[in-house]
């Protein structure tokens, strides 16, 4: 693992960040603090760790795809909150930390001893950051927080997919990986008040807020119609056409956004200018209340010609477009390539293992991908030792007891 003190020039270089969290929201944050330079230190459990690390495809002997999507540029400490020697050696490394991330069940965090109210006593500056599920103050606040869950219950399920479908989630955990930014945005301002005053804050994030947040212009509209807005899947509910067409060889999507455009498309891409002149479709306001016989008559014009055809002509005509690409095919593009969006990494088992690079860029450069996911445990040693000052006696006494477990030899079993 690289030196934390390696890359002094990011925004955050010399920020600590404890993540006590679990799973994707809480994760999310801390890597979102990791990619901008803090160190982000993982604790997790000695034998089982973060549970994403038994989640998905399996990648050397203790991560996963899913525990590598939300824990870049980390390092891993293995300790046992349970255990009373496990929490002080927590709360002695909070006296040197900047940001806390948890994501206990609301009053979890107290139990332990590791609660806002006991950090803030030791390090009255300290930007600590809760997750929950729901309001931590509203007759709610123990509910365990699940994205399915509040997918459903936030409406967002009641917008997606397409009108005569039942309600549909989306392909990814959407509402954890906003809960996830948002509270990054949240702990930065707090950080960066701190600069200004000296005080610290208590960030508190419900995955419900942030669904809702999620819902946008279309939760507007619920609102002003005072019930559910049509759904209309890949295509626009006031724009046509907008959507997602079948060319002769594959999807492609197509977004025809003012009357100028759908002129050139009717007139030089599909050569159907009695498509433009029709007074039915002249209007954007027209094409949406005539939607039903317009768009039979473009997608067969569409379907005649293959992607290779259409998309040059799209683009001359100053219309965007694009192919709809698969998975792999767009992670393993030349844009992506060209990007360094996926970048190969060293891994003690695996040999190399892919990474999401972060997306973020600074004055023109991508903020860097300094370490891989971390093996389970991979910093426990280096990092008590290096924060405070624990002999190698005092960590081997530590793991026979079971308060933690030292880096193994990666070609050891494991526990996974």
């Amino acid at each position: 693992m690289n030196d934390p003190q390696d890359s002094q020039d990011l925004p955050l270089a010399g920020v600590r960040v404890l993540d006590l969290s679990r799973v994707f929201a809480g994760p999310m944050c801390g890597m979102v603090l990791a990619d901008f330079g803090a160190e982000v230190l993982k604790i997790e459990h000695p034998a089982r760790g973060d549970d994403t690390r038994d989640w998905g495809m399996r990648i050397g002997k203790t991560e996963t795809t899913y525990f590598n999507g939300m824990n870049r540029n980390k390092r891993s400490v293995t300790i046992d909150l349970q255990k009373p020697e496990g929490r002080d050696l927590v709360l002695d490394m909070a006296r040197q930390a900047d940001v806390i991330i948890e994501n206990f069940k609301t009053g979890g965090a107290d139990k332990l001893g590791l609660g806002y109210a006991d950090i803030k006593a030791i390090k009255p500056e300290i930007v600590y950051c809760s997750v929950s599920g729901y309001d931590r103050s509203g007759p709610e606040a123990k509910r365990p927080g699940y994205d399915l869950v509040i997918q459903g219950e936030s409406g967002l399920m009641a917008l997606n997919g397409e009108g005569h479908q039942p309600p549909l989630k989306f392909g990814v955990a959407v509402v954890d990986m906003m809960t996830g930014m948002y509270a990054a945005q949240a702990v930065l301002a707090a950080l960066f008040q701190r600069e200004r005053t000296g005080r610290g804050r208590h960030v508190e994030m419900a995955l419900y807020d942030c669904g809702i947040m999620v819902t946008g212009y279309y939760g507007l509209d619920a609102l002003q119609l005072k019930a559910d807005p049509p759904r209309f899947g890949n295509a626009h509910p006031s724009i046509v056409p907008y959507g997602v067409f079948d060319a002769a060889d594959g999807p492609v999507v197509i977004a025809v956004g003012n009357n100028a455009q759908y002129g050139r498309f009717c007139r030089e891409v599909i050569e159907r200018p009695d498509l433009a002149d029709d007074p039915r479709y002249a209007t954007n306001v027209e094409r949406a209340r005539h939607r039903s016989e317009l768009l039979p008559l473009l997608q067969a014009e569409i379907a005649r010609r293959p992607r290779a055809q259409l998309l040059p002509l799209l683009e001359a005509c100053g219309i965007p477009c694009g192919e709809v690409a698969g998975l792999y095919e767009a992670l393993s593009s030349e844009r992506s390539r060209r990007s360094g969006l996926v970048q190969n990494m060293p891994h003690p088992v695996a040999g190399t293992v892919p990474v999401l690079a972060p997306p973020y860029r600074l004055d023109g450069t991508r903020m860097p991908l300094r370490s891989a996911p971390p093996t389970l445990g991979e910093g426990t040693r280096e990092v008590l030792q290096r924060l405070l000052q624990l002999p190698e006696a005092e960590l081997q006494r530590l793991q026979s007891s079971g308060v933690l477990t030292l880096p193994q030899d990666p070609s050891a079993p494991s526990a996974f």
